[in-house]
């Protein structure tokens, strides 16, 4: 990834980060995969080319550029991570059976389960070869990077455990989504840190300030997931509720009359009637507002981070954390 000799006079918006994402989706392009067997390879291309928004990849690169790391060490770090979060969706996506992702069809929805799940596999080996790569740290860095794909696996494993479970509360929530979420997001900052050779106290500062964004953005993503337009998400729209899946507009709603919403949640038939009761519930009851101010509490407490880091970071991550709270997909 090429950079900047004058980050501290960069201004993120819209046509910058897209400026990152087209540097990133070349060198995901640029990736010498194998074409045969068809069977895995295939599939793979096809995932990887699916676009996507690359906010994981572009947080490393723009904490990573402030902090001095070679680029090709960011080049390394940053497809591993995408690769690994692309690892991540396709298995979401066969245990929640969606069938489209980034507007198009997912893996096991064009091809079979098998494929997806194999696809998937070799997505994440490939990850694992391409962090190996890096030069600073390496030992550290592939540490950190198994460590976060481990909590990322948790945190799945937390959201299919509290399906259809109403006891769930909000703290367990919490934990759910900053395992799901937060810590891939927090690895991007933290491999950052490391790979800039960072003692452990500025380190474990940006990998809060990761883990505090990422669950913002999951809050946020749980309120899109209701409430945006299905054609800017890539995605079908309310899956999520009628799944059975706890997320803080679930748990809120029941906080706020749990009878209620457990009338709206009992029958299907109409799918599309039932999603708009539950969103007329959502907005008159203004849980909406609840949401978005606990949005804002991640964002001030991942600002609240950046007191701990080298100031070159400030800046660029500051106005990250506005991109975040500012996008409706």
């Amino acid at each position: 990834m090429a950079q900047s000799p004058h980050h501290l006079s960069i201004k993120l918006d819209k046509e910058y980060i897209s400026g990152l994402r087209d540097i990133i989706n070349r060198e995901i392009e640029s990736l010498s995969l194998p074409k045969s067997p068809s069977y895995i390879y295939e599939p793979i291309s096809y995932a990887l080319a699916g676009g996507g928004k690359r906010l994981r990849p572009i947080l490393l690169y723009l904490t990573g550029e402030a902090l001095g790391v070679n680029k090709e060490d960011l080049k390394y770090a940053g497809l591993a991570v995408e690769l690994l979060h692309n690892f991540t969706l396709v298995h979401d996506d066969i245990m929640d059976q969606d069938d489209v992702r980034h507007g198009k069809h997912t893996i096991h929805k064009k091809w079979d389960t098998s494929t997806a799940i194999l696809a998937g596999d070799g997505i994440y080996v490939l990850s694992l070869s391409l962090i190996s790569q890096v030069n600073v740290h390496p030992l550290k860095v592939i540490k950190t990077f198994n460590d976060a794909a481990l909590m990322v696996c948790e945190g799945q494993a937390y959201d299919k455990q509290y399906e259809n479970d109403i006891n769930i509360s909000m703290d367990d929530y919490l934990v759910m989504i900053e395992k799901k979420t937060g810590y891939l997001i927090g690895l991007c900052t933290e491999l950052a840190g490391i790979l800039a050779g960072k003692n452990d106290k500025v380190v474990q500062a940006l990998r809060l300030f990761g883990n505090y964004l990422g669950t913002a953005f999951q809050i946020q993503d749980d309120l899109l997931e209701i409430f945006a337009n299905e054609k800017q998400m890539g995605k079908s729209l309310g899956s999520d509720l009628t799944k059975g899946k706890q997320t803080i507009l679930s748990i809120l709603a029941r906080e706020k009359n749990y009878s209620e919403w457990d009338e709206l949640n009992s029958n299907f038939d109409d799918m599309g009637e039932s999603i708009r009761k539950q969103k007329l519930f959502i907005k008159e009851n203004k849980i909406i507002d609840k949401v978005e101010k606990m949005i804002h509490s991640y964002i001030d407490k991942a600002i609240s981070m950046l007191d701990n880091v080298p100031e070159s970071c400030n800046s660029s991550l500051t106005q990250f954390t506005d991109l975040i709270l500012t996008r409706d997909h």
